[in-house]
């Protein structure tokens, strides 16, 4: 894999508590995502073509660095070539059946495995016999016998990297697939920088601690089970702590936060700085959310009036949690108006 930088990108500070976990505030610290090279308009489709995504070069560009890589390029198939075909058993084989390659594809992933592990993300080409997630075509016998097939290199870069959040550029279309893909890559960054290196016990607390209102808008029971984990830490080696926080964690952000569950976030984060306010305002922040939850404002506004008496009130607890500032603003990931069918996707 090469790694395509945007700009200078100095390592992680390992062991260094809250600033060293948090990516969205430290100058320089940008997630690396893998990506199918096609997406980002080089030419190395099969028929010498790209499949530039203007999303991905035009604004997720400014915030993390690609490492962009085509699997048929690398096993040595060059630009244009003849067609592939998913074959049953995950196999990579030419249209006419006569080469498999799946053997290559299988060697690309192991020599970059190392790689994977400090990836952020991957975004895969939809539709593509070697890196369509859920949408790649099988055939047997030369005929197709499904569809939404994952493709045979996107299976096994999984197959290596199970917790690395992927999705096909395609499926980025979709608003809330989309907010819920970035969130992921920000998060994995946030949690890569924290174990980077050698971590004490109070990085890791300080680090859950501000990722707690995220947590629970994703999924409640991996927010109690991770809070039990930090709180019994002591108790068991670094090592076996760092591995069942780093899955509990995954896990919940690979749960979409819905409706229902962000408001319920929203809620606790009123509950963090009713005191502080009069009744007026108090009111204004409950009406807001209630309009969140009815799908009439989209879900930048309760978080933006919050996150403004946080820090107008000098609540640095809540002013810091990651949940307010999930990933850049810049994104506009949050500008949409959920609608019923919307809030079904989580």
């Amino acid at each position: 894999m090469t790694n395509t930088a945007h700009g200078s990108v100095p390592g992680a500070t390992p062991g260094t508590g809250a600033p060293a976990g948090d990516v969205n505030r430290m100058p320089g610290m940008r997630p690396r995502v893998g990506v199918s090279s096609c997406l980002l308009g080089e030419p190395v489709r099969y028929n010498g073509g790209h499949s530039r995504s203007r999303f991905l070069t035009d604004q997720l560009s400014r915030h993390v660095d690609w490492v962009p890589f085509c699997p048929e390029i690398e096993i040595g198939l060059g630009a244009p070539r003849a067609p592939l075909r998913l074959a049953t058993g995950g196999r990579l084989v030419s249209s006419a059946g006569d080469e498999d390659h799946t053997a290559a594809v299988a060697a690309a992933v192991t020599a970059c495995r190392g790689q994977l592990n400090e990836l952020s993300g991957y975004i895969f080409k939809s539709r593509s016999p070697s890196c369509g997630l859920s949408s790649a075509r099988e055939y047997s016998g030369g005929r197709p016998v499904r569809g939404g097939a994952r493709g045979a290199f996107a299976g096994r870069v999984l197959g290596a990297c199970p917790m690395l959040p992927a999705e096909e550029e395609g499926r980025l279309n979709d608003p809330v697939l989309r907010e819920a893909f970035v969130e992921q890559v920000f998060a994995r960054a946030r949690l890569l920088a924290l174990f980077s290196g050698p971590w004490r016990l109070r990085d890791l607390v300080s680090f859950h601690s501000r990722h707690k209102l995220q947590l629970l808008a994703h999924d409640p029971v991996r927010y109690r089970a991770s809070g039990r984990l930090v709180a019994a830490a002591r108790q068991q080696a670094p090592e076996e702590v760092q591995s069942r926080y780093m899955a509990l964690y995954a896990g919940a952000l690979s749960r979409r936060a819905t409706t229902g569950r962000h408001a319920d976030a929203l809620h606790h984060a009123y509950g963090m700085i009713s005191k502080l306010l009069d009744q007026a305002r108090r009111h204004d922040i409950l009406t807001v959310i209630g309009a969140y939850r009815r799908h009439e404002v989209p879900l930048s506004v309760p978080v933006a009036l919050i996150r403004h008496h946080a820090v107008a009130g000098g609540a640095g607890y809540l002013a810091g949690q990651t949940y307010l500032d999930p990933f850049p603003a810049s994104l506009g990931l949050r500008n949409y108006v959920a609608g019923a069918e919307g809030a079904q996707h989580g």
